[in-house]
């Protein structure tokens, strides 16, 4: 990765950081500003959360002896030891994630497509050889929304602020974001009108390639001629398109074996 100045480099995720004691780490990336500071007996954590009015498109981060600034959000850890070594650890969502085409898509009976999405990861602040966990940060302001049947019958979930995409070449490309591809098969010989759907967000571990860009595995969602439900599958595998990867993360949920067959008002909304 390039760096930008001789004080403020690219951040990385997974890569042990050093600190010394007085030393704090800032962070810039997405829509959030993250300070870790390492003191005698205490880290402490920072967050501020903006709304930039265009979308942001790197991640820096600089070390040095400055006191962050005041604010609300500090969370304070006892240290363990000596422990000076800080870890950003990449994690999907740990509700599923309502994706919605840029605008209601319907798939032909006995048709296929692929839509390409790309959803907001939370970093996990880990320090010392074991990666103790201190605490965790959405990268963006999270929404929950309800998807089911009805106030009694569903689920509750985030809605992501991206739209799904059908050339994988639209879909921003953030270190913050997680690219998933999603392939619906329609069974069925009636259309399927595709307004939104419910990615298992918690199911799906992250890999980084050797452009810094995060990608989780394929799923695929099958409606078949029972309109009450469909099957549901994560690949083993990632797209060939994301090139050469390394895992960063596992999954918050382990799937369980073969297909998961769920209703389908929990999928489509």
């Amino acid at each position: 990765m390039d760096i930008e100045t001789e004080s403020r480099r690219d951040g990385v995720w997974a890569q042990p950081y050093e600190l010394v004691t007085g030393q704090t780490q800032h962070h810039k990336l997405g829509h959030v500003r993250l300070w870790v500071t390492l003191l005698e007996k205490e880290w402490q954590v920072r967050t501020e959360t903006r709304e930039p009015e265009t979308d942001p498109v790197g991640w820096t981060e600089s070390i040095d002896h400055r006191l962050p600034p005041a604010s609300e959000s500090l969370k304070r850890f006892v240290r363990e030891g000596s422990t000076s070594t800080v870890t950003f650890i990449p994690a999907v969502a740990n509700l599923p994630t309502v994706i919605r085409p840029y605008h209601p898509l319907t798939i032909p009976g006995g048709m296929r497509c692929t839509i390409y999405v790309g959803t907001v990861v939370w970093m996990k602040i880990c320090v010392g050889q074991n990666q103790t966990l201190l605490t965790e940060v959405p990268l963006a302001v999270p929404s929950l929304t309800w998807v089911g049947r009805n106030t009694m019958e569903g689920e509750l979930c985030y809605a992501s602020p991206n739209f799904g995409r059908l050339v994988l070449e639209a879909v921003p490309k953030r270190a913050w974001r997680a690219v998933t591809p999603v392939t619906i098969i329609n069974r069925r010989t009636e259309p399927l009108l595709l307004e939104r759907f419910s990615l298992p967000t918690p199911l799906l571990s992250l890999h980084q390639n050797d452009r810094g860009e995060l990608w989780t595995p394929g799923v695929v969602v099958e409606v078949a001629t029972d309109m009450n439900s469909a099957s549901l599958h994560v690949d083993e595998g990632l797209l060939v398109a994301a090139g050469p990867c390394k895992k960063v993360a596992p999954a918050r949920e382990k799937a369980a074996k073969g297909r998961l067959v769920r209703a389908i008002d929990r999928v489509f909304g």
